[in-house]
């Protein structure tokens, strides 16, 4: 954007969207008794880990899944109700976990949506930040303003910090802290360009430098026969009918552009815009119509979601597109299908030599908000100052509380974690390789090294750990991000606050506009209708929305937190 200041604003202190689940550990099931506090006995004398002198009970409300159900049928011994985080905080901080009622997909979102607007919510309610907004304006929830203060660990301060203020401002409301955020990772939104390596060798050509050279391998692969089976039946650029899917989505794409369709960002002038009405955004879908013209992109791909466009890509129809650093565990299934395919991330790129900056959305939409009158509220913040320190902090027993290799940090009704934990890892990874030394590995970096070493070594197994060295390894993902971050090349949202009271209203609507919008251009609409679009979003709600927007940045002196 030329009309906006493209510096990174770094989010505090030194992953999916996404977490990556499980780690792969061996042995047995480990024992799920009450932990022995060898490192410091004081850690659990100090307020945020203190017993309760009398049990108190902590209630939740709770969705499940198939992957939980399917988890706790090979966790003998271990239910919803009681399982080793239960009994961790029963006997430790001597709260003890109930939950009023639980419900799977869809139907757990409607019960929730009942209880809210009956005022029937358990003792701790996991909400996003309308339903926040909602509860603190009918005064059914506390002010957690001092309880947060008093009773949070130095230790949950600084991870939950290393997002910045941004989830603690979405979570203030008139001042007041009315609920504690589950921070999401924003950095791990960080976007890359995946190709298929093997295509470029076989095509004889080069890694992109420069958009121009993205474009000509977008080009390359859909005319010239890169699985040299005789037939047109490859693409260039993959995309999915809703265009800003963390894999195969355009953001990355569109960045290079110097578009960032998602992100509320300052101009010159100092005031927030939305980047998904700037012009450069036209530079950028007139670029995607041609590919679409020139059937580098599926005809048909306004009409195939994400998981289609695995399907495609793992049936060897794409060998280029943008996604996060998961996106190795995506095209696995490509590897899987062609043991010659060989996949690869590297740097999103720009018109020109300069590096372009790398966007990042705000990543945290869920709250942690306790009912009004519970006599413990400080309850919630003592769970999740333990559910840190047993999986990161000075007694950490991660082989016992995050994975086994079952991801059963999901037993826990509140699953905080380091911002920045997986970009750690591979910086620990990465220092072991450098100097032959694995000691100062933690045991997560060293779960992911078994998983790389399981595919490095070969073997039945050897797919097993194939996303892992994508993502981890010398030349993985989370090298490119170690850089992006080095190189002052980070993007963050300049908007971190709750929904204004016209997002809460005409959000939805604005959203679906811009991706039809999008979309029609893309498929051959005239650029024009991108002027429209413009007006029409201006009109429907955008213009009120930059205000509150803009209202609440000169509240906070202009300055992202």
């Amino acid at each position: 954007m030329n009309k906006v200041i493209r510096a990174a604003k770094p989010a505090g202190s030194a992953l999916a969207i996404v977490l990556l689940l499980t780690s792969c550990f061996g042995g047995g099931s480990p024992s799920a008794s009450e932990p022995t506090e060898s490192s410091s006995d004081n850690l659990y004398q100090e307020p945020g880990l203190s017993r309760y002198p009398s049990t108190i009970e902590l209630s939740f409300v709770r969705q499940t899944s198939d992957d939980l159900e399917g988890m706790l049928r090979q966790l003998p011994g271990e239910t919803l109700l009681d399982n080793r985080w239960s009994r961790l905080y029963e006997n430790v901080l001597g709260v003890k976990i109930a939950y009023d009622w639980t419900a799977k997909g869809e139907l757990y979102n409607q019960k929730l949506g009942v209880a809210i607007a009956s005022g029937t919510i358990p003792d701790v309610i996991k909400v996003n930040a309308q339903q926040l907004r909602q509860l603190s304006n009918a005064g059914m929830i506390e002010d957690l303003t001092t309880v947060y203060d008093r009773f949070a660990t130095a230790f949950t301060k600084q991870t939950l910090g290393e997002e910045g203020n941004g989830p603690f401002e979405a979570a203030t409301l008139d001042g007041k802290l009315m609920a504690l955020p589950d921070t999401s990772s924003s950095i791990e939104r960080a976007n890359f360009l995946w190709i298929r390596t093997d295509w470029l060798e076989t095509l004889g050509l080069e890694p992109p430098r420069t958009i121009a050279d993205v474009l000509a391998i977008s080009k390359a692969f859909a005319d010239e026969d890169p699985d040299r089976n005789g037939q047109d039946d490859t693409y260039g650029l993959a995309a999915t009918s809703y265009l800003f899917d963390p894999v195969a989505g355009v953001h990355g794409f569109m960045a290079g552009y110097g578009a960032y369709p998602k992100l509320w960002l300052p101009d010159e002038s100092g005031k927030l815009v939305f980047g998904g009405i700037q012009p450069e955004v036209k530079t950028a879908l007139l670029q995607l119509q041609e590919l679409y013209r020139d059937g580098q992109i599926d005809p048909e791909f306004g009409i195939k979601d994400g998981a289609k466009v695995r399907d495609d890509t793992a049936a060897g129809k794409y060998g280029l597109l943008y996604g996060e650093q998961w996106s190795s565990f995506w095209v696995q299934a490509s590897v899987e299908k062609n043991a010659k395919a060989k996949w690869q991330a590297f740097p999103i790129v720009s018109e020109t030599d300069e590096l372009p900056m790398v966007p990042l959305s705000f990543s945290t939409d869920k709250f942690y908000a306790v009912k009004k009158g519970y006599e413990h509220p400080e309850a919630i913040v003592k769970l999740i100052n333990l559910h840190l320190e047993k999986n990161w902090g000075e007694t950490a027993d991660y082989e016992t509380y995050y994975s086994t290799p079952q991801p059963v940090w999901g037993l826990s009704p509140v699953a905080p974690y380091p911002a920045k934990k997986n970009l750690e890892a591979y910086r620990q990874l990465a220092q072991a390789r450098s100097t032959g030394d694995e000691s100062g590995l933690k045991a997560e970096a060293r779960a992911i090294l078994q998983n790389i070493e399981t595919y490095r070594s070969g073997g039945s197994r050897k797919m097993d750990g194939w996303g892992w060295d994508r993502t981890y390894g010398a030349d993985g993902a989370f090298a490119i991000l170690d850089e992006y971050e080095k190189n002052g090349q980070l993007l963050y949202e300049s908007f971190v606050g709750g929904p204004t009271p016209t997002m809460i209203e005409k959000k939805t609507i604005l959203d679906n506009l811009l991706n039809d919008t999008y979309i029609n251009i893309i498929l051959g609409r005239p650029i024009e209708e991108f002027d429209r679009f413009v007006d029409e979003w201006r009109r429907l709600g955008g213009d009120l929305i930059t205000a509150e927007v803009n209202e609440w940045y000169a509240e906070r002196g202009g300055l992202t937190p």
